[in-house]
């Protein structure tokens, strides 16, 4: 049996806080397989977006591991291992929105087209016209599209996403419910959190985060 894209296990992490320590993470345990697409929900503040660093590497638990593939992780992945799509978005403002988006394929090079692979995932996601504009001259939903781009445009092994559809309207959605879809079709392991129940319809499996804990939802 090969190993799941993404196994944690025995996740701990507490906060510091003026009225004391806050574990929010209490021994957790989240194992996802290539192409399987999980979302995880649970009320704000349950620790969600925190979960998700740890997974991408951008922290560190106080105990416990994260494996991606079977390697344990030190530090952040490269985007082609591992994309994160964070609430906050960290667009490169000196960048056009198609730079951005290009931005993993020209640090790792490979057999895609960059302008091709580019364009079509901007028209994917109805942001093709913002191809030369840069990010400040764009609203916050559309930066977020952008920001989702990027995150695949490298085709990730991982994928997580920090509540992809919150700063959308209803006609914005559906093209980014295809795409995290999609790139579990193809293969990646796509982790969601997220209170949108239209993501929670697309999910292969469910999960909800309360106490510092995962079950099934």
């Amino acid at each position: 049996m090969s190993e799941p894209a993404v196994h944690a296990f025995g996740l701990r992490r507490r906060f510091s806080h003026p009225s004391g320590d806050v574990e929010v993470l209490r021994g957790l345990e989240l194992s996802v397989a290539a192409g399987e697409l999980v979302t995880v929900s649970g009320r704000s503040g349950s620790g969600k977006s925190a979960l998700l660093a740890l997974l991408g590497g951008f922290d560190s638990p106080d105990s416990g591991r994260v494996l991606l593939a079977g390697e344990p992780i030190d530090g952040a992945p490269p985007w082609h291992t591992c994309a994160v799509l964070p609430q906050a978005l960290g667009l490169a403002h000196e960048l056009t929105v198609a730079e951005n988006v290009a931005l993993p394929l020209r640090l790792r090079p490979g057999t895609d087209s960059t302008e091709e692979r580019v364009t079509g995932l901007l028209a994917d996601l109805g942001v093709g016209q913002l191809a030369d504009r840069y990010p400040s001259e764009v609203s916050f939903g559309q930066q977020q599209r952008v920001a989702l781009a990027r995150a695949v445009s490298g085709r990730p092994k991982v994928l997580l996403t920090d509540e992809p559809t919150a700063h959308l309207d209803a006609g914005s959605s559906p093209a980014v419910l295809r795409l995290l879809r999609r790139c579990a079709d193809e293969g990646a392991a796509v982790i969601v959190a997220t209170h949108d129940d239209a993501v929670h319809a697309i999910a292969d499996r469910r999960v909800r985060l309360s106490d510092g804990v995962l079950s099934a939802a």
